[in-house]
């Protein structure tokens, strides 16, 4: 009896190894053509740059191993730090401001008796839609320093504008500006999660005598607290990339030709642009590899070091 029942087990643990071995192919097979492009377009490619960024390596010539050489070279590189600081500026200016401006207008949009409330969240999100280049080049004319719509209307109140995207001291500036222009998907993932709020937090806020602002500051923040964290990192995650409008704004002010590409004084050099320039300007592809992994490192750090500040200070309706 012993021996039948450890026989009928056996049986069953083959024919269930079999199934498996069976499900596990045709799974396999279903998400190949996945995984054959995941391996193609991304796996291979972020390995071999990885494995350049220890090499000299220009386009016609084969990589030659330097080891450390590419990041010894970008701590003596001026241009490096050049790049890092005008980003770190970005990121720590224009983020928290676009951040806090797409705040308020969440605020505001999710007011409910207001007449025409949907046509203007409309037109809020209408910048979102716009294309990136077309963006940059509408923002070059509203700068314009002589007949732009902004300095015009600084005028008109006694202001003389500033030459923004033609004075080293202003171009990141008129960045941010444009950064803030374009919040209109933020503003949206805001709207949602205000939504969610429950209407009677803000009814027991009304009976204890809370203003405007301690229900602002006690309720609404703390609520949609995941909602700002999640803008925070993706928006950090952005504006270490930020590439296409400060090379369409670096076009379009200077007239380098086939020069590298960093606007005014190099005042518009983000990290995006200085790789941009070792790869396909420079063609140093070595180090510009090099970069890129530090850019990795650099978005890693940060993200970590947000989430690491923010576990105590994001609530979870879940961990209730």
């Amino acid at each position: 009896m012993t021996r039948g029942v450890q026989a009928s087990r056996r049986r069953l643990r083959v024919d269930w190894t079999r199934r498996t071995r069976r499900n596990l192919f045709t799974g396999l097979l279903f998400i190949s053509p996945w995984l054959v492009g995941f391996t193609c377009f991304y796996l291979y490619p972020a390995l071999a740059s990885l494995y350049y960024s220890f090499t000299d390596f220009k386009i016609l010539e084969s990589p030659q191993w330097i080891g450390l050489g590419n990041y010894q070279r970008m701590i003596a590189d001026p241009l490096f730090w050049k790049a890092l600081s005008n980003t770190l500026f970005i990121a720590l200016i224009g983020l928290p401001l676009s951040i806090l401006s797409a705040l308020g207008i969440a605020l505001i949009l999710n007011v409910r008796h207001i007449v025409g409330m949907s046509l203007f969240r409309t037109v809020f999100y209408l910048p979102v839609v716009i294309p990136t280049v077309a963006g940059a080049v509408l923002w070059i004319w509203l700068l314009n320093p002589q007949y732009g719509l902004v300095n015009q209307a600084l005028g008109a109140i006694g202001i003389t504008g500033p030459t923004w995207f033609f004075d080293p001291d202003w171009t990141k500036p008129g960045v941010i500006l444009m950064m803030i222009w374009g919040v209109g998907d933020v503003v949206i993932i805001y709207l949602g999660s205000l939504q969610g709020v429950p209407r009677d937090l803000y009814e027991s806020a009304d009976v204890d005598g809370a203003g405007r602002w301690g229900k602002v500051r006690h309720i609404t923040i703390p609520m949609i607290s995941p909602a700002i964290l999640f803008n925070l990192i993706t928006g950090a995650i952005a504006v270490f990339q930020y590439f296409t409008q400060a090379y369409v704004i670096s076009e379009g002010t200077t007239s380098k030709g086939s020069g590298p590409v960093g606007g005014i004084g190099n005042s518009l050099l983000f990290y995006g642009l200085n790789l941009y320039n070792n790869a396909f300007r420079y063609f140093r592809l070595g180090y510009a590899s090099a970069l890129a992994w530090v850019l990795l490192l650099i978005i890693l750090g940060f993200t970590v070091a947000m989430l690491w500040a923010s576990r105590r200070r994001v609530y979870y309706e879940s961990e209730r």
